[in-house]
């Protein structure tokens, strides 16, 4: 993979000091080809993240790195107002020398971080303190960017979490029956043209603008937080290419969607998958302990609903992807897209079970 590239040329292109080290694959992204760059300074050895932007999925990628850039800039801004260390604490874009926030090699589109030491990405949720610290970073981020104005920021994956499109699609999808699995999945297709009303709940108050509009992060999985390895407190939030205008009921539905479920996210034995209550309210607790009373009323009454509605949301696309004949989410083996709807509505079916225990522990911590 990395002898595809010429990193020794394309680091030269970045305000990055020293002299070229290596470059070398790192972590365990799936969209876009992240490698660390080492370079030397006088006797010191300087780590960056240097990345190569999957500009199929991402197709403008200057005004993607135009958001990344406004976000970091006015958060690097709040914690060094607040004491901190902007260079641990948020993601830092190291600038081309021709002044971009990226360099195009006629080719491929490439970034460079700051790297940040002493700290670690987790995959699944293996500490409930991890979870909780997730909390925290993703609720402190949204704390940072409360007060910047969402509209300046270019959407990426227009209408992504706009859950009536998203409904529409699948109705279309059932209508096509393209390669006619539909008569196999009817109690999947009945269980999610049931709850059409859920589709519009958010959506409508958006645009009300009962739920005000703030950046969102888009993609609140715990291994897009990084956990310090001596503290194990969060550092940092990661991962930004899907910042867009949107609320912060979607941010946390996400991560309830991922880290309250202690099953596989294709897991076809669904006994074994579960909505867990305790991890709920460990991520509320945190989460509302950071946000620090930026969240307005009508936001914390719409954070339960945020969870079913993000869940259901991932259902439907896996359902209507699914009956397309698998055209968008890589599968590994047939039925891989139902065995993904199928866990999905079953965390829904579990969450509207306990919906009052969940807005009640939302109401414990709320201190609006």
């Amino acid at each position: 993979m990395s002898a595809l590239y010429d990193f020794k040329k394309i680091s030269s292109n970045f305000n990055v000091g020293g002299e070229f080290v290596s470059c070398e694959p790192y972590g365990e992204g799936h969209i876009n080809q992240t490698f660390l760059l080492l370079m030397k300074e006088g006797e010191r050895e300087v780590k960056y993240i240097l990345q190569r932007i999957n500009s199929t999925l991402f197709t403008d990628v200057p005004r993607l790195m135009q958001n990344i850039k406004l976000v970091t800039d006015f958060a690097r801004e709040q914690i060094a107002l607040a004491g901190g260390n902007p260079d641990r604490e948020s993601l830092t874009v190291i600038s081309a020398k021709d002044g971009n926030a990226y360099y195009f090699d006629g080719e491929n589109y490439f970034r460079v971080y700051i790297f940040i030491d002493d700290s670690t990405a987790y995959q699944v949720v293996e500490n409930p303190k991890h979870f909780y610290e997730s909390a925290v970073a993703f609720g402190n981020f949204a704390n940072l960017l409360a007060k910047f104005d969402a509209s300046k920021l270019y959407e990426p994956l227009p209408n992504f979490h706009n859950t009536v499109k998203r409904f529409e699609a699948l109705e279309q999808a059932i209508k096509e029956d393209k390669v006619g699995r539909a008569k196999d999945v009817k109690a999947e297709i009945e269980f999610a043209l049931a709850r059409k009303e859920l589709s519009a709940k958010i959506v409508s108050k958006l645009e009300s603008g009962e739920i005000p509009l703030k950046v969102t992060h888009n993609d609140t999985k715990l291994n897009n937080v990084l956990i310090d390895n001596a503290t194990d407190k969060a550092v940092a939030v990661i991962d930004l290419d899907t910042i867009m205008p949107g609320t912060i009921c979607y941010d946390f539905g996400d991560s309830i969607r991922f880290g309250c479920n202690p099953a596989a996210e294709d897991e076809k034995d669904l006994s074994k998958v579960n909505f867990s209550i305790a991890l709920f309210e460990e991520y509320v607790k945190g989460y509302l302990f950071a946000l620090n009373g930026t969240i307005t009323k009508a936001e914390a009454q719409n954070l339960a609903l945020g969870a079913i509605m993000m869940t259901y949301e991932c259902g439907i696309r896996f359902l209507a992807d699914h009956l397309n004949g698998d055209t968008y989410f890589r599968i590994k083996r047939e039925g891989h897209n139902l065995d993904r709807a199928r866990t999905q509505f079953k965390l829904v079916s579990d969450m509207e079970k306990c919906f009052d225990e969940m807005n009640a522990i939302v109401n414990k911590y709320y201190a609006g």
